[in-house]
């Protein structure tokens, strides 16, 4: 593949998934995006835990297309962590990686409790 794609690809996935991320995280704060939020959510949690019984524990099909991206644009060592590679890219901070994956965890259930409250919330009083 020619470089100057996989560039352009390397810069979709860092948007993409930031998007996505955020989305995760957030979404549930306008009601409008909550069913959308619940589900893509629910997506995160199947490839975390059911694609990831095959492919590792908190596997995510985009970080792996992401880094197949950038291992072919010569890129190595990169995070086993996206959250993490993702604060290092745009901060420069380097926390462990054993902090940002309990940080990370801790806030996907947080805001997949919150999600699944309010949806069910709203389906229980039509």
């Amino acid at each position: 593949m020619p470089e100057p794609i996989l560039r352009i690809l390397d810069l979709f996935f860092f948007v993409f998934h930031t998007i996505v991320i955020l989305f995760n995280v957030f979404g549930w704060l306008i009601p409008r995006w909550r069913l959308a939020n619940l589900i893509v959510l629910s997506l995160t949690a199947f490839s975390w835990f059911i694609l990831g019984i095959w492919y590792g524990w908190g596997y995510c099909f985009c970080t792996d297309w992401h880094w197949q991206v950038r291992e072919l644009l010569g890129y190595s060592n990169m995070s086993t962590s996206y959250i993490h590679f993702l604060l290092l890219q745009l901060t420069g901070v380097d926390l462990s990686v054993s902090f940002v994956d309990s940080a990370t965890v801790f806030i996907f259930i947080f805001s997949f409790a919150i999600s699944s409250y309010l949806n069910v919330r709203k389906w229980t009083r039509k």
